[in-house]
């Protein structure tokens, strides 16, 4: 009678997953989703969750999850088995699972076992965890990407119910677990839907006070904003049909941690956030895609530098649609995205799409996927990386350039060329020699721009890569390259050299090297690394002289206070002939700074600001020269350099603690002259405006160990 009943069960809950998925499956299909649904529940029968639920409940609650993904059978039946073999008390085993559903079912139920067994150190976790868990999460991902799919959908649903975990410690464990590891997976697979829904709910967990101040501010705007919304849909609706053009138009909200995201990053209010909305048209072919843009930017101006070809480039995750910026008629920012069908599918269910196409997953992106958490499981083992480097590798933004033949290649945004070079091979890297952007020669520290053309100078007679290029270097992937080539073929040396270099702390303060190694400081710093990799660390220059003093003395050689808050009244800090609330860049190459007199320059990254009389203003044409005055209510800070001139090499740490001790932010000091006293010291500090800065240059050239100052570009 039991049988029956949960054999009964079973049928209606795969009629349910069909109404999920939107169409039927095959006989066979359905009687392996009700095999596994028979075996699931025996094998979890009288065990409860935290919330006091049947724990059938939450494998039930995945294989949904993956039917509303549009996922297959074999996934689905993976996903009701996913906890069996760990959660069943020895009620079925792997073996059993291989002879009633197979090896390929089996295969992504113990890839699921192995992940979910590991607890990869997030936040301020003990780095001298077993690394190696690591390489067996990555190992389990990399030999099918199902096991991540259903992995995913194992991870939403708890998330979904943390709320009933009674361990506090437990709970915040995995919410930073969700949002460093398991978010950003899902970011890099172009699974939109659950990544965003997975940062909200750690969000939640994590910071609940601005979770909930977040949730009432957009709920008291909320009406305001759908109507905003609908009239915007309406007016772009209605435009296309005037052109016979058919599309779906959806509007789309920003989610409450991309929101409290942004507040951070710009310094800003809630108030102050303008583009929490977006506009989408789905429409039924490419060149309709681009036809629609153009209605768009009749409608509305666009934004200079905002608009950006995902069609064309793709981004590394297999993303595809048209983005651009405009001023609407209330003044405000609205992004509008525009692709179609096939295009928006892909966008929120990323290479999941692929199954849902009924399409083997061999596409270039899933290929690159597969090999680099390969590569991670190496550069592990090898003690090349750790999981930080992984962590900022998953979560970097990206810009996409092109090789001299049109080929496309991604990289994390502010890569330089000798990122490039090693994306290309490793080889082209190791004797990188310089590089060419748009046909021009560029220097080593050059940021890539989206859309940039590269080309890589290389020196077959050089002897590899310096030490110096780890400064440059952006992807952890590179440095781990640069890495291995100094290990392998200079380990020894690096090793001795960051003995000397520890030697020489040592004998300043008295002490052996054997004394110094058992500083707290010094402790903390070398868990989860052997001797030889933390000298080696030091003599590659990965620890600084700085971080071995600060750790050895328990001192910051900057001064402690409360950093300025920046603070926007407006969107942008300056206005650029007669439009406000445009997106612009601060250039580099002079780093003008409030007060400084100005000019807005037109160019491949959007509207750049210089200083007047910047040296690269000559030569430019002068239609791409605007005029451009500060906003004078912004209150922010601004890079500023200056070069010192101070009596000894000593005084240096008294001119930093002078800084400090005038309010000003101070960033950075390098020495120019090392060798020679009076010593040239370059300093980097930010300020307010350049009132700010003549007070504290006047305050530095009174100051006794200060023999001049005067401000540089940098």
């Amino acid at each position: 009678m039991e049988r029956l009943k949960i054999q009964r069960e079973a049928e209606e809950f795969v009629d349910e997953l069909v109404s999920i998925k939107g169409h039927g499956f095959l006989q066979k299909e359905r009687d392996l989703i009700s095999k596994a649904y028979v075996v699931a529940s025996k094998a979890h029968e009288g065990m409860i969750r935290f919330s006091g639920e049947p724990f059938i409940n939450h494998p039930k609650e995945v294989a949904r999850i993956l039917a509303s993904l549009g996922m297959d059978a074999v996934t689905i039946t993976a996903g009701l088995l996913h906890d069996v073999v760990e959660d069943s008390e020895g009620k079925v085993t792997l073996d059993d699972i291989i002879k009633i559903f197979g090896r390929e079912i089996a295969r992504i139920v113990d890839g699921v076992t192995k992940v979910s067994s590991i607890n990869p150190p997030v936040g301020m976790s003990d780095m001298k965890r077993k690394i190696e868990t690591i390489q067996k999460m990555f190992l389990a991902m990399a030999e099918d990407m199902r096991v991540i799919f259903v992995k995913l959908a194992d991870r939403l649903h708890n998330m979904r119910t943390i709320q009933y975990v009674r361990d506090e410690g437990k709970k915040r464990y995995k919410a930073l677990e969700t949002l460093e590891i398991y978010a950003p997976i899902a970011h890099k697979l172009g699974i939109h839907s659950i990544k965003s829904e997975l940062e909200d709910l750690a969000f939640k967990v994590l910071y609940p006070e601005e979770y909930y101040m977040l949730k009432r501010l957009v709920a008291e705007k909320k009406k305001e904003r759908e109507a905003r919304t609908k009239e915007y849909m309406d007016i772009l609706k209605a435009a296309l049909e005037e052109h016979g053009i058919e599309a779906k138009i959806e509007g789309r909200y920003k989610h409450y941690y991309s929101i409290w995201r942004k507040m951070k990053e710009r310094g800003k209010r809630f108030e102050e956030i303008f583009d929490l909305i977006a506009v989408r048209a789905i429409v039924k072919d490419v060149p309709t895609c681009y036809s629609v843009l153009g209605i768009v930017h009749s409608i509305w101006p666009p934004l200079p530098g905002r608009i950006k070809d995902y069609i064309a480039a793709p981004k590394s995750n297999g993303y595809k649609s048209l983005h651009t910026t405009v001023i609407t008629q209330y003044g405000e920012p609205l992004e509008i995205q525009i692709r179609d069908e096939r295009m928006h599918v892909e966008a929120e269910y990323g290479l999941i799409a692929h199954w849902i196409y009924k399409e083997k997953p061999d596409l270039k992106s899933a290929q690159e996927w597969f090999e680099r958490l390969l590569e991670w499981r190496k550069e592990i083992s090898q003690g090349i990386v750790g999981i930080d480097d992984i962590k900022k590798e998953l979560q970097m933004d990206e810009v996409f350039v092109f090789t001299p033949k049109g080929e496309i290649k991604h990289l994390p945004k502010g890569a330089t060329p000798i990122d490039f070079a090693y994306t290309i091979h490793t080889e082209i890297g190791h004797h990188f020699a310089g590089a060419k952007v748009n046909g021009k020669m560029v220097p080593i520290d050059y940021q890539l721009q989206n859309g940039d053309v590269v080309e890589i100078i290389v020196n077959r007679n050089s002897p590899g890569p310096s030490l110096d290029w780890l400064k440059y270097a952006k992807s952890p992937r590179t440095k781990a390259k640069i890495r291995r080539f100094f290990k392998e073929k200079f380990g020894g040396e690096l090793v001795e050299r960051g003995k000397d270099i520890l030697r020489k702390i040592s004998k300043k303060l008295g002490k052996s090297l054997e004394e110094i190694l058992e500083i707290d400081g010094l402790k903390r710093m070398r868990e989860g690394l052997s001797d030889r990799e933390f000298f080696m660390k030091i003599g590659e220059g990965t620890i600084t002289f700085q971080d071995l003093l600060e750790a050895i003395t328990g001192e910051k050689t900057q001064t402690k206070r409360k950093r300025r808050r920046k603070i926007s009244t407006s969107s942008s800090p300056v206005v650029v002939g007669n439009l406000k609330n445009i997106e612009v860049h601060i250039a580099k190459c002079c780093n003008p700074i409030m007060g400084d007199p100005i000019v807005g320059v037109v160019s491949r990254r959007g509207i750049t600001i210089h200083r007047i009389n910047c040296k690269n203003l000559k030569g430019i044409d002068e239609d791409r020269i605007f005029d451009a005055q500060w906003v004078t209510d912004v209150v922010g800070s601004f890079d500023a350099f200056l070069r010192i001139v101070v009596v000894k090499k000593s005084d240096i740490g008294n001119l930093i603690n002078h800084i400090g001790d005038h309010g000003v932010d101070f960033v950075s000091a390098k020495i120019l002259t090392p060798n020679r006293e009076p010593t040239v010291v370059r300093v980097h500090v930010k300020v307010r405006d350049t009132e700010e800065l003549s007070i504290l240059m006047s305050n530095l050239k009174n100051h006794k160990c200060v023999m001049s100052v005067e401000r540089v570009v940098g």
